[in-house]
């Protein structure tokens, strides 16, 4: 399976401190943007992502789609979409790919860059 340069991924993370309900819970909401450049329409078919926390634990996490979505994203055009985790440390990284199909049927992956999870203030 290749990998594509041509579809970008955009990570916005936000730290939910309203949504701790006990010690060592952490929730984080993350935004997704994903834009085509290509020139073929694409559809998102599988997500794969790895979660660390500040400990070094490690989740993974595979599944279809996207919050119950398998988008198909045109030409030129973006899908955005917000989901989440908790961590038990306040802070931790989140990386991964999504396993894509063009319309001539071509399997690729489009790469998850690292990315941090972080309480406001922890780190300096």
């Amino acid at each position: 399976m290749q990998s594509s340069t041509s579809i970008i991924v955009k990570v916005q993370t936000q730290y939910l401190s309203d949504r701790t309900t006990g010690e060592n819970e952490y929730p984080f909401a993350y935004k997704i943007t994903i834009s085509n450049t290509s020139n073929k329409l694409v559809q998102l078919i599988n997500r794969y992502w790895l979660i660390t926390d500040g400990n070094g634990k490690k989740t993974e996490v595979h599944g279809e789609g996207v919050i119950g979505q398998q988008p198909y994203i045109r030409q030129g055009q973006s899908f955005s979409y917000t989901s989440g985790a908790v961590l038990e440390t306040p802070v931790g990284t989140m990386q991964g790919y999504y396993e894509m199909k063009s319309e001539s049927g071509e399997w690729f992956q489009t790469p998850i860059e690292l990315f941090s999870l972080a309480v406001p203030n922890i780190v300096n």
